[in-house]
């Protein structure tokens, strides 16, 4: 059934042809051509139109009425980024607003109208439409304003990552402010009026030092800052002031008023701009955010800035104590106008590895059921329906050369291809055409408003870039640059930009580098802000760009899509599937949402209420992109636990996807649901029999993915089946390699093909949240207060004949996260750990326990032990907190959304040690109920 997504594009003539290439080619993702001003614009073998083929329609009003950018002359011809928080600034979705729909720029909500902007910070959730809904609904407190401003309209004067500046004028009258994303403050610049506050009640006030007016509204307490000399008069609801010389003032959201002087430190140093970075190396992705400022008054540069609970789980940054409410849960507040994230890279695998689960004569009937079908693409011809049946196929071209089947693959790689090729060129029934305008390149036939909204581009082509990838995995000449390659970058360039500054495309389209994730809708014509459903079908396009990136040989898009894949990995797990339990309102009363908007999150998907779809809809089309789904396995059983009870039972339309979806937690229930019905189902119309077939058995036989291990290429990964780890990895160079992952595993991959490889470890690495105050150790570098597992252990590194007496060496390392409980009076840190020398002499292991109170990466309390001389004999020693403690800092309080470390390594000695694992004979004992 069709997926009517809700967004939009549009389309006219660039002019100049020859400019837009160049551009396309100095950024590296595009070759450079030669053409005038044609109607068909050449890019290697292929070719895109500017022009829309007749009869279609680009952006228009919701009645079809044709729109052009709302901007400022001074953004006039840059590309406009569609698909973001703020974007109905310049995208006017209905003719009768000129200003914008409401925005949610967290922990701030704003609209902008005639005069001025509107200003909310909503604190509470609303549950709505039968409980299927959680909002924090955009609700005036105050508009920031001039005294007399009545514009006619709104534009977009000015955009960074994460921040944009409104302009409205009268004709006497001009006000600029500049607004984002994890800013408590808003910075005005105005002229031709008073500074003028219009508050929605009564104010209170709180402080009034001249120029400084603290004010309660609704319950929020907010900070006006006027130039120095100035004085706020409050007349009722009306706050005006003077502004003299001057042209500027902000006001500030306060978490209390008693941070008054905190805030006022930094109201003058106006944000000016935003930036993300990122890089990918050896297993893990670091993202930096920093923000530009310029002091109106006095010397001060600094500022305040709210992070998202998927940036302060990931950042070792110091924090302060202010929190603000979302709806993606407490906003933790920095003090600096910078900080770095840092993450385990999510992996990606081209298809998942051989293993012995397979039949290979039974894989075999379902391949050519496939590639000896009719129609193989089932009569699509939108981007949307076309995207999707090119995910099918490419997805079995390496399960096919995996069991010898090289007259298959390459007849699914000639159907890729041909039909990359027939979208590729234009002049056909199908094509790509440029917008000028708009700076998009939209596909014909569209679908789901991808023309006429600008939406989904990164659903759609995610497709293409993905079943490209797989075409150059063995055809490299198809996908150079002078062939097909250039158009695929094309798309690229439409749906995910690197490059700023470009004068083709917007940099991340649809991709919102501070809210972590991508955005659906490219108008933002919503009440409730933007929104996104099949969050999935963005990693798609992330993972997508890894696989093209490392066969193509381009660094760029290979580290840009391991950064946008492990970005939205975290945000989606905690914004679509709470998985930590501390997102969702207690009133939602769902385990998933199947959409997220800027006001919160809908348990409902656009098309149906059917509750395989909303549970399906983030998960597919599962992939070897799909790994990442694994880091949450509490969240997937929660999830599909819900989606029986909503639905009264067992998956029966979308059974493969969801049959798919288990299996990365919990394989065996998988298969048993596969080999109990794969013979009476129609598989979901991205997927096929010999797909899931391939998918679940693997899992089954070589378990989970294990989350916990990383390698240091982004195509590998590692997968845990009781005490046994699967390494698997795709070499896409012309050379051999070794790849080396994070448990010190090696695996040796020859040129172009994937290579696995055996180790120990494993266990559940993610086990259900911790229930009580005894935890055992896992392999992997867990604690869990689970039992059951199998008994294993773990290398302590020798300390190399130095002294590492009170400092780690080479520790192995195991946390618990999220975990909740109240300090014990009188009680404190208790561990036995069996830890074993062999027969060499003169070893001593050291332990250190650590404890992050709130869960913000700052450990409050660390507990250094002495050391344990363990004796030259086969056999487990235990070494516990009675050998005494050595030193400690800090204090210990209650756990909030907590986490626990614990960390032993090798203080003395010339060899490594053993430390046991997966018993309750080593456990760590935390003083809390």
């Amino acid at each position: 059934m069709p997926y009517p997504r809700l967004r939009p594009v549009r389309h006219a003539r660039p002019a100049a042809a020859l400019a837009l290439v160049a551009a396309l080619a100095g950024v590296g993702l595009g070759p450079a051509a030669t053409p005038a001003a044609a109607a068909n614009i050449p890019v290697g073998s292929g070719s895109y139109s500017d022009t829309r083929p007749a009869g279609t329609s680009g952006p228009t009003t919701n009645t079809g009425t044709p729109v052009t950018p709302k901007v400022t002359s001074a953004a006039k011809g840059k590309p406009v980024p569609t698909n973001d928080w703020w974007s109905s600034l310049a995208f006017q979705r209905y003719g009768d607003n000129p200003y914008s729909t409401p925005m949610y720029g967290h922990p701030l909500t704003y609209q902008a109208v005639s005069g001025g902007l509107e200003v909310g910070y909503p604190t509470t959730s609303a549950v709505v439409g039968d409980g299927r809904q959680y909002e924090y609904a955009h609700k005036r407190d105050l508009t920031l304003g001039l005294s007399g401003l009545n514009s006619a309209d709104t534009k977009a004067d000015a955009w960074s990552d994460w921040t944009v500046t409104p302009y409205w004028s009268d004709g006497s009258r001009t006000l600029r402010t500049t607004i984002g994303h994890g800013l408590p403050y808003v910075y005005a610049k105005g002229s031709g009026g008073n500074a003028q506050i219009t508050t929605a009640g009564a104010p209170s006030v709180f402080a009034d030092q001249g120029n400084v007016l603290g004010v309660t509204i609704a319950g929020h307490h907010y900070a006006l800052f006027a130039p120095t000399g100035s004085d706020w008069t409050v007349s009722g609801s009306t706050i005006t002031a003077g502004l003299g010389a001057k042209d500027y003032f902000s006001l500030a959201v306060l978490p209390s008023t008693d941070v008054l002087a905190t805030y006022k430190k930094y109201a003058y140093s106006f944000v000016t701009g935003s930036k993300a970075s990122w890089s990918s190396t050896a297993g893990s992705v670091k993202a930096n955010y920093t923000l530009t400022t310029q002091a109106q008054e006095g010397s001060e540069t600094g500022t305040l800035q709210a992070l998202y609970r998927h940036q302060w789980l990931h950042t070792s940054d110091a924090l302060t104590s202010y929190t603000y409410k979302s709806p993606r849960g407490t906003m933790k507040v920095r003090e600096g106008t910078s900080f770095t994230t840092a993450q385990k890279s999510s992996s990606v695998l081209p298809a998942l590895p051989k293993s012995s689960g397979v039949d290979r004569a039974r894989l075999k009937t379902y391949l050519d059921d496939v590639a000896n079908a009719s129609d193989p693409f089932s009569g699509a011809t939108d981007t949307y329906w076309t995207g999707k049946a090119l995910g099918r196929l490419a997805q079995l071209v390496p399960v096919a050369e995996q069991i010898g089947e090289t007259g298959t693959r390459d007849k699914l790689l000639g159907l890729i291809k041909g039909r990359l090729q027939e979208w590729f060129t234009a002049g056909g029934a199908s094509e790509f055409s440029y917008d000028k305008d708009w700076k998009t390149l939209t596909g014909y036939p569209a679908s789901y408003g991808s023309d006429t909204e600008l939406n989904d581009h990164h659903f759609h082509y995610s497709y293409y870039v993905y079943a490209a990838a797989i075409v150059a995995q063995y055809d490299q000449a198809w996908a150079a640059d002078s062939a097909w390659g250039g158009m695929v970058k094309t798309l690229i360039k439409d749906a995910a930009n690197p490059a700023r500054g470009d004068s083709a495309f917007p940099f991340l389209r649809g991709f919102d580098v501070y809210a972590g994730h991508s955005w659906a809708s490219g108008h933002q014509g919503f009440a409730a802000g933007n929104n996104q459903e099949s969050s999935s079908e963005s990693t798609n396009l992330s993972a997508a760009l890894v696989l093209w990136g490392s066969a193509t040989g381009n660094a760029e898009l290979r580290d840009l899509g391991a950064y946008l894949l492990t970005t939205e990995s975290e945000a989606i797990a905690q914004y679509w599937f709470d998985a930590d339990e501390q997102v969702f309102p207690a009133g939602f009363g769902h385990d998933t949402a199947g959409m997220v908007w800027g006001s919160g999150a809908a348990y409902a998907t656009w098309w149906t209420a059917n509750p395989e779809e909303i549970h399906g809809i983030n998960a597919l089309p599962i992939t070897g992109g799909s790994l990442h789904l694994a880091g949450h396995k509490a969240a997937i059983r929660r999830n599909l636990a819900e989606m029986v009870r909503e639905n009264g039972g067992p998956a029966a339309e979308w059974r493969d996807i969801l049959w798919e979806f288990e299996s990365l937690a919990d394989p065996a229930a998988a298969k048993s649901k596969w080999d109990a019905g794969n013979a009476g189902y129609t598989p979901e119309q991205g997927e096929s029999k010999a797909h899931t077939y391939h998918w679940i058995n693997t899992l089954d036989t070589l378990g989970a993915p294990d989350t916990t291990v990383t390698g240091d290429i982004p195509t590998s990964a590692v997968f845990a089946k009781g005490t046994t780890r699967t390494y698997a990895a795709h070499n896409f160079g012309a050379s051999p390699r070794t790849v080396t992952f994070s448990d010190g595993k090696t695996l040796t991959v020859p040129a172009r093909s994937t290579a696995t490889g055996t180790g120990t470890g494993g266990g559940d690495p993610d086990p259900d949240p911790p229930r009580g105050n005894v935890f055992q150790l896992r392999t992997g570098g867990t604690l869990t207060t689970a039992s059951g597992a199998t008994s294993g252990s773990d290398t302590l590194a020798s300390a190399g004949g130095a002294n590492h007496d009170g400092t780690p060496h080479q520790p192995q390392v195991y946390e618990a996260k999220a975990v909740n409980g109240t300090l014990a009076s009188g009680k404190s840190t208790t561990f036995r750990l069996q830890v074993d020398a062999g027969t060499a002499v003169g070893l001593g292991q050291q332990a250190r326990i650590s404890y992050d109170l709130t869960g913000d990466g700052t450990f409050e309390r660390t507990e250094t032990y002495q050391y344990f001389a363990t004796d030259p004999v086969n056999g487990w020693e235990a070494y516990s907190e009675g050998r005494g403690l050595k030193s400690a800092t800090g204090q210990l309080g209650d756990l909030k959304n907590g986490t626990v470390r614990l960390e032993v390594w090798s203080a003395i000695g010339n060899a490594p040690a053993k430390l046991r694992t997966g018993t309750a004979d080593s456990t760590l004992t935390i003083p809390f109920g």
